[in-house]
């Protein structure tokens, strides 16, 4: 069995709060969201024995206590990520997955086997450019993406409240612009918990039909496709986190100077809450 393979971490204290886990790449993502800081390996092929990866996995496994799958987008390779999970949790390997929530089914076959520990699922809105990507897979749009990641959302709120998943967030990455959709589609999450991500790497593009052109003309500089939009600040994050609460629901607000802190609304408890 090979593995599109994208590239491998073997100790990292970022990916997983509170703890130290080696963290797989995999290469290939249906969607070009513009503000991906994995771009390189959105697409391309580097095919790779599964035995090479568990080697990595091997040599890194006694300095952490998880493994975290990430891209691209790892659902996108079900066979090669089931067997990669299964020889983890073989090792005593905690399970993690980070996903955009495109293939419901993988997730599924995951959940079904007990094979994924914790579930991070970034959904994405359509102002962030998805939807205006020029490859990835045909005849796929918007519409696809948003009734894929509902379902892939039930499936694992119903995999938590059963006890089958230990845990699971929505992730939400916020930029100026595309924060009255993120509110919408709030209103429509469950009651767990709820990650507002300050977005970084928003491009200053739109709409281009590829990497040498915007709209059909010739780019001017290379700013309008690679630079950066100014984030919007924890207090910022913090006003959208306030129009969101819900009985049950847990916000945390993840910054890239703050690092991670669960909202309150007592302004007194915010630095006892972060972590």
């Amino acid at each position: 069995m090979k593995v599109n393979y994208g590239g491998f971490v073997d100790l990292s204290t970022k990916d997983w709060p509170g703890r130290a886990v080696c963290t797989v790449f995999f290469r290939g993502c249906p969607l070009r969201c513009s503000y991906c800081h994995n771009a390189t390996i959105q697409i391309g092929r580097d095919e790779r024995e599964i035995d090479e990866i568990i080697a990595m996995i091997d040599e890194a496994r006694h300095l952490v206590s998880g493994i975290i799958f990430s891209g691209g987008e790892p659902t996108m390779q079900p066979e090669p990520l089931c067997a990669l999970a299964r020889v983890a949790k073989e090792r005593g390997l905690l399970v993690g997955l980070q996903t955009n929530g495109f293939f419901p089914d993988t997730l599924n076959l995951l959940i079904k086997e007990r094979l994924v520990d914790r579930i991070a699922l970034d959904y994405k809105t359509r102002w962030e450019g998805y939807s205006k990507r020029w490859e990835g897979y045909a005849g796929t749009c918007e519409a696809d993406y948003s009734r894929q990641v509902r379902r892939s959302i039930a499936i694992c709120e119903d995999a938590r409240m059963s006890g089958k998943l230990p845990e699971f967030e929505i992730v939400l990455t916020i930029f100026w612009g595309n924060e009255r959709e993120i509110l919408e589609i709030a209103n429509h999450l469950p009651r767990g918990n709820l990650v507002l991500q300050q977005g970084v790497h928003k491009r200053f593009w739109k709409e281009w039909t590829g990497p040498g052109t915007v709209n059909g003309n010739a780019r001017i500089h290379e700013n309008q496709v690679s630079g950066e939009r100014v984030p919007l600040t924890y207090e910022d994050l913090a006003r959208i986190a306030e129009s969101m609460k819900r009985l049950g629901r847990i916000i945390k607000i993840r910054t890239r100077n703050g690092g991670e802190v669960v909202y309150e609304s007592d302004r007194g408890r915010w630095p006892a809450c972060q972590r």
